[in-house]
């Protein structure tokens, strides 16, 4: 048993869990080290060498988060893996989120706990193996993320994933919060099951109840047959209720009992059903503003806000525009496009409210109308072109320097992307070599790193 020869530091303030751990991994064949405290750990680990640390997230002094990012900063492979006895899944994003291999709640599964320890030692995975996905490499296809907020979601999205609680995403109409539901989704342990929709805005009360949960036959006029209920179908997956803040009081005393309990009952009938369906939910209510007014459950928030992700709106991640605007004109024009200096201008000084939906939109719009050539500012949508013109013929000194660092961001943005090939650079910008070349050197002669 003691072909591993690794050594394994125990962190943990409770006597009787270090003796616990220690006694079932040096059974294993492993070499243990203890500590009572983050502290004590610390000073083990710059003495000894350690393969692997299993550690506590709160204690008295230094927590085990805080040891954490001490022990990154100076050894950022050594793999840690974070217990806690307080389930708070922020704690778990933070820990992951740090560089832990994973975490356990208390009281530990042994089995749960031998299983990732092999997993990181024996197979010689890493936190990168384990942590989730990587939200720049591993993202759906045709999903833009360039900007850093963007970046941010789908971070926090890769590390709630593989977990099962309850996600609220929140954002404006059009922001892309469907896109994050399937992204957790496909990246869960419940991967292979159904991931079930219902948009909460686009059904009446009564057949809302029904879409949910089904019904017997008879069970209303028109009932003419049985139907299974989406969180029927949902179960072993995930239900993703969109616009959950459209949802009816009374149906949401319903949907309490199914968070709390799993049960349900079809209409017209008083038998129990049973789903483990993972929720999703998305709005783009204030929902604590909808308690205050008496139209949204107080203890459903809680409830659903496990976890939240806040999607930002087009106009707080500019950097996203013009490669978006890229991507669905590729889609329509079947890659027979290229905007203007002009058009990227326009593109990225519109405030676009509708968000992604709205950008595109327009951008199905000016293919169909460029037919394949140079998309110009003619093509896009006339409220595009509207507000862009009145910013544009404004006296305000601020927003028309507020258009020269529009127009240098997404030069000099197009000529990293292709690897300062200015060429490229000035053929996919719509202007030529020489203006390129002029361009650079002017910002160049201010400052700007070209």
């Amino acid at each position: 048993m003691g072909e591993h020869h690794r050594n394994i530091l125990i962190v943990d303030d409770d006597p009787g869990q270090r003796s616990l751990l220690a006694a079932l991994l040096e059974r294993r064949g492993y070499h243990i080290l203890m500590a009572d405290n983050a502290q004590v750990a610390l000073e083990i680990f710059r003495s000894k060498p350690v393969h692997m640390i299993i550690s506590d997230v709160r204690m008295p002094g230094m927590s085990g988060l805080d040891m954490l990012r001490e022990i990154r900063d100076q050894s950022p492979d050594v793999p840690v893996l974070m217990v806690t006895a307080y389930p708070e899944i922020r704690d778990a994003v933070n820990s992951i989120r740090d560089g832990a291999v994973n975490y356990l709640e208390k009281p530990i599964d042994l089995e749960e706990l031998q299983r990732l320890i092999e997993q990181t030692l024996i197979s010689g995975q890493t936190p990168d193996d384990e942590s989730g996905p990587d939200a720049e490499e591993k993202l759906p296809s045709g999903v833009v993320a360039m900007s850093a907020a963007m970046r941010s979601v789908f971070r926090d999205a890769a590390v709630v994933a593989p977990t099962d609680t309850r996600i609220l995403i929140t954002g404006e109409s059009g922001t892309g919060k469907e896109v994050i539901a399937d992204f957790i989704h496909a990246h869960s342990a419940r991967a292979e099951g159904p991931l079930v929709k219902i948009n909460c805005a686009a059904f009446p009360e009564t057949l809302l109840e029904s879409e949910l949960f089904g019904h017997e036959k008879g069970a209303f006029t028109g009932a003419a047959q049985q139907r299974i209920g989406r969180f029927e179908e949902a179960s072993g997956g995930a239900m993703f209720l969109d616009e959950i803040g459209e949802m009816p009081l009374p149906l949401q005393a319903k949907l309490l009992r199914v968070i709390q309990d799993g049960a349900f009952q079809r209409l017209g009938s008083n038998r129990t059903i049973m789903t483990n369906a993972r929720i999703l939910a998305a709005t783009n209510r204030n929902l604590e503003q909808e308690v205050k007014e008496k139209r949204f459950r107080e203890d459903l928030l809680f409830r659903l806000n496990v976890f939240e992700i806040y999607v930002p709106p087009l106009r707080e991640r500019a950097d996203d525009i013009v490669p978006l605007a890229n991507a669905f004109a590729a889609k329509y024009s079947n890659g027979r496009f290229r905007f203007s200096a002009e058009t990227i201008s326009c593109l990225t000084l519109y405030d676009w409210p509708g968000n992604v939906r709205e950008l595109a939109n327009a951008m199905e719009r000016a293919c169909l109308i460029s037919r394949g050539g140079i998309i110009l500012p003619e093509h896009l949508p006339k409220r595009v072109n509207a507000a862009v013109m009145e910013l544009k013929h404004e006296a305000d000194g601020v927003k028309r320097s507020r258009m020269e660092d529009v127009e240098r961001s997404v030069i000099l943005q197009t000529l990293q992307q292709n690897n300062h090939n200015r060429s490229e650079t000035a053929r996919q910008l719509g202007i030529s070599r020489r203006t390129l070349q002029y361009k650079l050197q002017h910002y160049k002669e201010q400052g700007f790193d070209v």
